[in-house]
């Protein structure tokens, strides 16, 4: 059985496709030759669409370009001319910085929830991953359900098992989306200026969003994403070493496809003296951690937390942020300022942040790099589906545990409420069954197993810059009530916990009140902008 399902194209459709992508049947591969607003406007609509990026491109891009300047264009068979210049450069200047100015726009399909989030880990690169409030997951690929297939597992002995779990676990995800989509329906009146498509689109996004806890981290997704070549390089040394087989595997295809089009930046990736010895020295140092870790606290049961812990923060904080902000406009030493914003009085303070945050008509208006003076350290202990979301933001630290049922899973009411919380539950304990049966002979390949609404454990810092962008974006209404809910009790923790008061009056875009259909007031902002 293969691993990935090929797309096939009409031969005028080959001759199309041809000139823009890498290739014309993989899961990974590269956009070339196109202008950068359409590659950016392609990943966009990718990001909420069902459909592969070729096809997306075939059917709902090409009528909108000239193509007839790229017709003697073949981009699968790579591009030589990218090639002999890249290596000028590189050789003369021999300075990895010269990485840096080389970008790529790569789609990465078929790829499973597990594999998206070592993806996504480096922070100098962009990311659009497919939704799963937008695209319903009983879509068959191939006339199969979209899950990734092992071939270890399925070549052992339990192969027969995992995919007949699987798919009983899309069963029921197919069954709970119709059942809370009725009950959404039945019980959330249509607004009356309220068209009929989009109050349809905002009570399916409800159901989707209540019910996609039961999907596996098996489940695959497509994912866009722009790096430079620094960038990449960077990202292939990791996954070439990491333990988890379909990371490894895809490590080649991705390298294949960008050597086709920055060949010179990623040369050092497989060799032995150079990209071996990094990736020998990641698995090498992770390794011995694992193992001392498991020697020292492997026998230990885990204490019970809350949600979200603030475990670390600068009680003198708000000090050194005026400080910060001081520095700039004046001619003292940070220390000196230090010194004397300690001696201000309630009402200086609080007007000169005042006057450094402004007046934030919107939460697209964030004050300057002061406020990344001091840090914010969170222990979460929350749903994968909230983390997925919530581990794409780069510009802060984060690290994560092994994905487990262990620490017990989040059923949204709404599923109770429709009637299908037996059948969520039922899900659910096949997901962990199935982990605990393919744990000790598949280590690294039994979180396939764990479906979005277990919990698991993973630290969040960022400064109080970042904290201003994440938590006003992660409360607003139309995100996901999970994901919400972290980003909500992290701002009252930094008021109330840290003190930071001023701090976390500065995030005047925080909203805590939950509409009824998170989605309804997007989709009719976006039905307007079609009118």
């Amino acid at each position: 059985m293969t691993v990935y399902v090929p797309e096939s194209f009409e031969a005028n459709e080959q001759e199309i496709l041809r000139r823009y992508f890498t290739n014309l049947d993989g899961p990974v591969f590269a956009l070339v030759n196109l202008p950068e607003v359409v590659k950016g406007a392609l990943f966009a609509r990718y990001s909420r669409s069902a459909k592969s990026l070729r096809r997306l491109f075939l059917d709902e891009f090409v009528s909108d370009l000239d193509l007839r300047g790229d017709q003697s264009v073949d981009a699968t068979i790579g591009l030589s001319r990218a090639e002999d210049l890249y290596e000028k450069v590189f050789v003369e200047y021999g300075d990895d910085s010269v990485a840096q100015l080389g970008g790529v726009h790569l789609a990465c399909e078929q790829a499973s929830n597990l594999l998206t989030k070592i993806l996504e880990r480096g922070r100098l690169m962009s990311y659009l991953e497919q939704s799963t409030r937008y695209i319903n997951y009983d879509a068959r690929l191939g006339g199969r359900y979209r899950f990734y297939r092992d071939a270890d597992i399925l070549n052992g002995p339990f192969g027969t098992r995992y995919v007949g779990d699987m798919d009983r676990i899309f069963d029921a995800y197919s069954s709970m989306v119709e059942t809370v989509t009725d009950h959404v329906r039945r019980t959330v009146k249509k607004g009356a200026t309220d068209s009929d498509f989009v109050y349809r689109q905002a009570t399916r996004a409800k159901a989707l969003d209540a019910v996609r806890g039961v999907l596996p981290a098996a489940s695959l997704s497509n994912l866009g994403i722009y790096g430079t070549g620094q960038g990449y390089e960077a990202l292939l040394l990791r996954m070439r070493g990491h333990a988890l087989p379909e990371a490894r595997q895809y490590a080649d295809m991705m390298l294949t496809e960008l050597r086709k089009v920055v060949p010179s930046f990623l040369k050092r990736v497989d060799v032995a003296e150079r990209g071996g010895k990094w990736t020998s020295y990641l698995v090498e140092r992770q390794q011995q951690t694992l193992e001392l870790v498991d020697e020292y606290f492997g026998a230990l049961d885990p204490d019970k937390t809350q949600e979200v812990v603030l475990t670390d923060f600068d009680p003198d904080g708000e000090d050194k942020l005026l400080a910060a902000i001081c520095y700039s406009s004046s001619h003292l030493s940070e220390q000196q300022l230090l010194k004397e914003v300690r001696s201000l009085n309630h009402e200086q303070r609080v007007n000169l942040i005042r006057a450094y945050v402004g007046e934030r008509e919107n939460r697209r208006h964030k004050p300057g790099r002061a406020f990344e003076r001091i840090d914010y350290r969170f222990d979460v202990l929350g749903d994968y589906g909230a983390f997925r979301d919530l581990q794409r933001h780069r510009l802060l630290t984060i690290e994560w545990q092994r994905l487990t049922p262990h620490h017990g899973f989040i059923r949204p009411e709404v599923v109770a409420e429709s009637g299908a919380g037996d059948a969520f539950d039922e899900a659910m304990q096949r997901s962990s069954d199935l982990y605990d049966s393919l744990l000790p002979e598949y280590p690294n390949q039994a979180p396939y197993a764990v479906s979005m609404a277990y919990r698991m454990r993973y630290v969040m810092q960022f400064n109080a810059r970042e904290a201003i962008h994440m938590l006003e974006l992660r409360s607003s209404p139309q995100g996901h009530p999970s994901y919400r809910r972290v980003a909500i009790e992290m701002h009252r923790l930094i008021g109330e916990k840290a003190g930071h008061r001023a701090i976390a009056d500065a995030m005047t875009h925080i909203v805590k009140n939950a509409p009824e259909l998170e989605r309804l007031d997007s989709e009719r902002k976006a039905e307007a902008r079609r009118k």
